[in-house]
């Protein structure tokens, strides 16, 4: 298990210091994420925290999932690591021929 956390359903009113406050009831709170949405600037409703050691991530999850924060019952689980994406390769979208020259 690592020490970054996912934390869900999160009110929109939260904030990065209610989160803060929260988690440091179990350890070391290294980092507090709150990502927001790219074309509103809103926060989204979910967080990223990294914790100061794993036993402090076992005991938050352990504590804090389903407890109320600002009204709602947060989830808080182990983040997992997106997926690669896959980049946009080539291709050609260019117009024209691929056998060559067409004596016109």
């Amino acid at each position: 298990m690592g020490n970054r956390l996912y934390v869900g359903n999160l009110s929109f009113n939260t904030t990065q210091s209610t989160i803060q406050d929260t988690f440091a009831a179990c350890g070391e709170v290294r980092e507090v994420a709150l990502p927001t949405d790219r074309e509103t600037g809103r926060f989204r409703g979910f967080a990223f925290v990294t914790m100061g050691n794993e036993a402090a991530a076992s005991e938050a999850i352990s504590k804090l999932n389903g407890l109320m924060v600002d009204g709602r019952p947060i989830r808080v689980n182990e983040a997992q690591e997106r997926p690669a994406r896959g980049g946009g390769g080539g291709g050609d979208f260019g117009g024209g021929s691929r056998g060559g020259h067409r004596g016109w």
